[in-house]
């Protein structure tokens, strides 16, 4: 018995997929624009619908439309035909995917839909289909070569439904300017939530900040060093941080200095920071690099102006990111 070479088998597959997706350039036209700025002005949710592997793909949809800011979910055909269709309001937008576009489950959410004026988006491959006789805007996508071995399992014809949906949410993302920090918004956990995280979301603020004037003696830096439980002091002059000293600097000045003298004897002068509006992660790898556990923050105009005295609008400690899962 011949081996089979499911490699040469998957390549096979993969290629007609790739050849028969390029296809998807055909629907965007007059109707996929009329589709984004239907959403887009939506005063409701957009409920996403469909059956079987399509309703699979509606599901995911609806799921990428909430998570980028427009209110959605999935209604299964079946379910609204025995109560559920009065989940769906007259501000509301039915967004339908049926392949065949003959599907019976949908025949009544569509004649409800029809009958209250609520606007359908029908995307189909069939342009003489129920779905897209009863829709206001129609989206007629190509037919595709399915990609397994009898040609007949839905394959390339979910996949480019889905590429159909994911570049309807692409389009309506640029249309809102949606941006890394709307998204932290709508993931503030997970792993794409921490990598969004800035440092102003993390860093300690306000009277957390162990300020010390520079005109105090050791003691008072230790005091303060000591209340806030830092491990450091941020020196100031008018308001602006002039150096840093940690409790290990106190410690190796100890045979040095009394507790009257200045603190400025051991500070670090032209202490390291960064702009409030980096990454997190960026802070963090600073700090890896440097050795450091804590980073004194500053307002974005001071540190594009890459000025030398700054006010500390905050202070990142290690533990800070490490509380919030940034490593």
């Amino acid at each position: 018995m011949a081996k089979i070479n499911y490699i040469k088998i998957a390549k096979k597959s993969a290629g007609i997929q790739i050849r028969e997706l390029k296809k998807i350039n055909k629907t965007f036209n007059k109707s996929f624009i009329k589709t984004v700025e239907l959403i887009g002005n939506c005063k409701g949710k957009v409920i996403a619908a469909g059956v079987g592997k399509s309703g699979l793909i509606a599901r995911k949809v609806s799921a990428t439309l909430s998570s980028v800011g427009f209110p959605s979910f999935y209604l299964n055909p079946g379910e609204a035909n025995h109560g559920d269709l009065g989940q769906i309001d007259k501000r509301d937008i039915l967004l339908v995917f049926s392949y065949s576009g003959n599907t019976l489950e949908l025949t009544n959410m569509l004649k409800y839909a029809n009958r209250f004026n609520i606007k359908i988006i029908g995307v189909t491959s069939k342009k003489n289909s129920m779905l897209l006789n009863a829709s206001d805007v129609p989206i007629l996508l190509p037919s595709v070569k399915e990609s397994d071995p009898t040609g007949m399992v839905p394959t390339t014809s979910t996949s480019i439904t889905l590429l159909f949906g994911d570049c309807l949410c692409a389009a309506l993302m640029h249309k809102f300017k949606f941006s890394k920090e709307k998204f932290k918004v709508f993931h503030p956990g997970g792993a794409i939530g921490q990598n969004l995280l800035l440092v102003k979301d993390v860093m300690l603020t306000g009277n957390k900040l162990p300020l010390v004037s520079y005109n105090s003696n050791i003691l008072k830096a230790i005091q303060v060093i000591t209340k806030k439980n830092l491990g450091i002091g941020i020196i100031i002059k008018n308001k602006n941080a002039i150096g840093i000293v940690t409790d290990g600097d106190i410690r190796r000045g100890a045979k040095k200095f009394s507790r009257n003298n200045k603190i400025n004897v051991l500070m670090t002068k032209k202490p390291l920071y960064i702009s409030e509006s980096s990454s997190a992660a960026k802070a963090l790898s600073i700090m890896s690099e440097k050795k450091i556990t804590s980073l004194l923050v500053s307002s974005d105009k001071d540190y594009r102006k890459n000025k030398k005295y700054f006010r500390p609008t905050g202070i990142l400690h290690v533990h800070s990111l490490l509380k919030y899962g940034i490593k």
